[in-house]
């Protein structure tokens, strides 16, 4: 007999059940979240499981690692292509475990991706250097704000990063004001040493692999950036095309549409945020050093704004990067532009 089983997780427990190949139901019970309970739970079943199913929440690495190291075959449940019949009255942990472990039964699960256990705690570390990014910018701007409101100057965010103590006291007359200009630099000051370290330290741990190097061939991708997409992408044999791939970095709209009229919105979370983020910032560059790129930029915002012809622009880079790894080809500006 063939079992199936489903796991909903939560922070501090999960509902864990088990079914035959007629959706049977044969075991079901709420456990803690320790690794034991689960391995305990499941005993019985070893022999016969087809599969487990483990719903992609933040916190599943500890599970699916543990399960796959006690000879257990895992998938990933992809939360938000899951589809449910829209006329159930109740739902809840049990109903949705059961679920679960129905779609693998009949092999139409939604599948994530189940990134290597070795390699993803210098991913992690890249994703916590884009949070101490987007803090320092914070700050930037914080102070930038202070600047211009209180004395008519506008500082460009680059020379804001070097300010030191001295210069703001040198920039305001009120002590209540120098306060507020120095906690922004001292914020400035400490995530600039740690984004340094964070660098330093992903750097001496890990290199670009072969196929990703030619990424460095587009303007505006350099060791952090190309670190980045590729600890993110893992393996782009997932993607079976260029649109796929895209649509993944969060570079295609997001929109619903009927007889040319806007109706809505589908999904925008969909993808991957710092794989989003990565191409936006390649963008940025590409815009000021990359003439091609710049033109098609400025054909862009003419026509829209800032934002959507920087996100146009990451969907072009987007679209090569994926030929660029699968092909294994240089950038081309002209063949990316025209």
């Amino acid at each position: 007999m063939e079992t199936y089983a489903g796991i909903d997780l939560h922070s501090s427990n999960n509902y864990t059940g088990v079914i035959d190949g007629q959706n049977n139901r044969l075991f079901g019970k709420r456990l803690s979240n320790n690794m034991d309970d689960v391995l305990k739970a499941l005993k019985p079943f070893k022999k016969s499981l087809q599969g487990v199913v483990v719903e992609s929440t933040y916190n599943w690495y500890w599970l699916v690692d543990g399960l796959q190291e006690n000879g257990y075959k895992v998938h990933l449940a992809n939360p938000a292509a899951i589809k449910q019949y829209e006329g159930l009255k109740h739902t809840d942990d049990k109903w949705d475990t059961f679920w679960l472990a129905h779609l693998l039964c009949l092999n139409i699960l939604p599948e994530g991706y189940i990134y290597p256990k070795e390699q993803r705690p210098v991913r992690d570390l890249l994703r916590r250097r884009l949070m101490f990014v987007r803090q320092r910018t914070s700050h930037i701007l914080s102070l930038q704000s202070l600047i211009s409101r209180n004395r008519g100057i506008n500082f460009p965010g680059n020379s804001i990063k070097g300010f030191n103590e001295k210069f703001v006291e040198d920039m305001f007359d009120s002590p209540t004001l120098v306060f507020t200009a120095k906690s922004n630099v001292w914020a400035i000051q400490f995530l600039n040493r740690s984004i340094y370290d964070i660098e330093k330290v992903v750097l001496s741990q890990i290199k670009l692999k072969k196929e990703f190097k030619l990424l460095q061939t587009i303007p505006g991708i350099g060791d952090i950036l190309g670190l980045t997409i590729m600890l993110e992408v893992g393996d782009m044999n997932r993607f079976a095309k260029a649109g796929n791939y895209a649509s993944y970095c969060r570079c295609v709209e997001s929109k619903k549409t009927s007889n040319g009229k806007k109706k809505g919105e589908n999904n925008r979370k969909n993808g991957n945020k710092y794989l989003a983020w990565a191409y936006v910032e390649a963008a940025n560059f590409a815009q000021r050093y990359c003439k091609p790129a710049q033109r098609f930029f400025q054909r862009k915002m003419a026509k829209r704004n800032r934002a959507v012809a920087t996100k146009a622009l990451a969907n072009k880079l987007a679209r090569a990067s994926f030929y660029i790894i699968r092909d294994q080809v240089p950038f081309s500006s002209k063949k990316l532009f025209g």
